[in-house]
Parts: structure tokens; C-alpha cells; sequence
């Protein structure tokens, strides 16, 4: 299928640009993924959503402060690093700007040389493998330099950087949130649990993946970029309970759908285990869903992988027919904005 096919039209004023002042205080648009229904609601209605047996599965991975600025080291010109994925001790993917200046051989120097980075190669649209070197630890060299890798359209500076982490992030590794969790809070979270809703975790650290726009013209073509997930015995014991009961698996975004279809194609049918390692699964229409019955998720940009994800699970004619609805409703999209619920 031509990728044109997943474009609408999207003002750029509901891209929201700021982070919401408080969690949960978001819209909630659900949609029945076989009916096409739609209704308009606020996000703590997620709690009537939710049913007794169900277990909703969130990512609890980690965002460091993987922004980098410094000055090329042989012509003091500027230069940013978005680290992306730790390949090997010192060594990580990262994108690079400027681009076209940042070659293979040259050293970018952090804070007044207590960091210093050499590009060892090249790859497409700003990417780049660099080695750090550098004394003492680097997590606290990086927590003290870095900053929160906010996306470009967000315009306010995040005083509270852990209004960019979910309120059960623990595993460090991400370069952006999985921000279908950021509406929940620790008070919602216990109203789910005393319902009589299991609450599991997975970990995928949201990489290049999510930053990589569709380049090509047929959804076939396109190719995601690994990043690295985790699935717990704990988890997946959980999970084939979930099933056995009839109750649904409720995936916390687009991360924890990916996570736990990755699972699924790897044990096909038979009971979960526990299980690591990369993923570049592509889920787009056609595909057919091993684990997930219901995704909670943000609103996503015009012909990107998410809307493909989404439309794979409600089919495109509702998803567009509901994203048309949220755009004269005014919601609010991407990372900061309104939720919606397809079940």
C-alpha cells in the first residue's frame, strides 16, 4: 500500500507544543476497533475502561539526558549529539548536527573537555557511531552535561525533567518516552490495581525507531530500526494468566505493542516465556495481532510507522475516520498531547 494512503490533514497548531501542566489531566477518545464508535472523554475515564481480569502492560523503560551540545574540536564550530544506542562500552549510535560537518575522524569535546566523542562511522540522515572517551564515571558525567531529549517541536523548557519520564520509569536506555504513559499517575495506577486489573512491565529503550520518518513510497518497503526490549518471567506468566481467563491485554503504547507482538511471533500460540533482545518489527495492516487485544496510545503524525501500528489494529478507514474526528475536536498530538483508547 502507498504510503499517501495514511495522510491527513493536520493543522499545526494541535501538534502540542507544550507539556501538560498536570498527568491525566488529557482527553481520551476511545475507539471500538470493530464498530468504528468513537466517544469523547477524559483520561481518568481509562479507569471505567478497564475491566476486571484485563491486564494492562506498560514500558517502564528510562529516558537519560542523551542531548548532547558541544563545539567541534578543530574548528570550535558547534555540534549536538542525540545519543540513540549504546552498541558497546564507549561506543553508541547517535545522531549528529550538523551533518554534513560531522565526518568519520572527527572529535566533538563536551564541557570544557570533560567529554570528548570520535565519529568511527557513518550512516544515513545524521547518524553516526562515535566512541567517547573521558575520566571518572560516565553516567554522572552525562547526567551532569546531557540534557532531556525533548522533541523539536516542544518550545517551553521542561523545568521538571521528570515530567519527561513515566511515573514507573526504572530501566535506563531510552532516548525519547513512551509517552502514552506520561498521563498516568501513581493514584490512577492504584485505582486500576484495586479494580482488579494486573499491571505488568516490559522495557524496550526507544532508539532511532521513533526519530526515523517513512522515506519510501510503499509501506512494504520501509525497514525499522532495531532497538532493544525485555520481556520478565514475572511478565509472561502474567500474561498467559491474562489469556487463560478470557481478560484482554491492554498495551500502553505503541513501545509495549511492538514489545509484546515481538513476543508473540517469537512463541507463536504457545505460552509466553521470558525473553530479550532487538526488534525492528513492522506492524502495519494486514498484520495479525498474537497478544495485544487494546492499545492505549497517543494521537501520531500524518504517514508515520505509528499510524500504520494503529491502523493495523482498528483498521485505516476507522483510524482515519476517528483522527479526522480528533482534529475537529481540536485534541492535541504527539508526545504531549491528548490519548486515545482502541479496544
Amino acid at each position: 500500500m502507498n504510503v499517501d494512503a495514511y495522510d491527513f490533514e493536520l493543522p499545526e497548531e494541535l501538534i502540542a507544543q507544550t507539556p501538560l501542566l498536570e498527568r491525566s489531566s488529557s482527553r481520551l477518545l476511545t475507539l471500538n476497533k470493530e464498530t468504528g464508535e468513537t466517544t469523547h472523554e477524559h483520561f481518568s475515564s481509562i479507569l471505567e475502561q478497564l475491566r476486571p481480569g484485563d491486564t494492562l502492560v506498560l514500558n517502564d523503560t528510562k529516558v537519560i539526558p542523551a542531548r548532547l551540545f558541544g563545539v567541534k574540536e578543530d574548528t570550535a564550530a558547534k555540534a549536538e549529539v542525540l545519543l540513540l544506542k549504546n552498541l558497546s562500552g564507549d561506543t553508541w549510535e547517535a545522531l549528529v548536527k550538523p551533518g554534513k560537518k560531522l565526518k568519520t575522524g572527527s572529535v566533538i569535546v563536551f564541557g570544557d573537555g570533560q567529554l570528548r566523542a570520535t565519529i568511527e562511522s557513518e550512516g544515513d540522515m545524521g547518524a553516526r557511531t562515535l566512541t567517547f572517551s573521558y575520566e571518572g564515571i560516565f553516567q554522572e558525567i552525562l547526567d551532569a552535561l546531557g540534557q532531556m531529549p525533548l522533541p523539536p517541536y516542544i518550545k517551553e523548557k521542561l523545568e521538571d525533567k521528570d515530567r519527561y519520564q513515566t511515573v514507573y520509569a526504572k530501566n535506563e536506555g531510552s532516548a525519547a518516552a513512551p509517552t502514552a504513559g506520561l498521563h498516568f499517575t501513581e493514584d490512577l495506577l492504584q485505582n486500576i490495581r484495586s479494580k482488579g486489573v494486573d499491571i505488568a512491565f516490559i522495557t524496550l529503550h526507544v532508539g532511532l525507531g521513533t526519530f526515523r520518518p517513512m522515506s519510501v513510497e510503499r509501506v512494504e518497503d520501509h525497514v525499522m530500526h532495531e532497538e532493544y526490549y525485555m520481556i520478565s518471567s514475572e511478565t509472561a506468566a502474567i500474561l498467559n494468566e491474562t489469556k487463560a481467563r478470557g481478560g484482554r491485554v491492554v498495551a500502553v503504547g505503541t513501545t509495549s505493542c511492538r514489545t509484546l507482538e515481538t513476543a508473540g511471533n517469537q512463541f507463536k500460540g504457545q505460552p509466553l516465556e521470558e525473553c530479550s533482545g532487538w526488534t525492528d518489527i513492522f506492524i502495519y495492516p494486514g498484520y495479525e495481532f498474537q497478544v495485544v487485544d487494546a492499545l492505549i496510545t497517543n494521537f501520531h503524525l500524518p504517514k508515520s510507522t505509528l499510524v500504520m501500528l494503529v491502523s493495523a489494529l482498528a483498521g485505516r478507514d476507522h483510524i482515519i475516520a476517528a483522527y479526522k474526528e480528533a482534529v475537529e475536536q481540536q485534541y492535541r498530538f504527539f508526545s504531549f498531547g491528548d490519548a486515545m483508547f482502541i479496544f
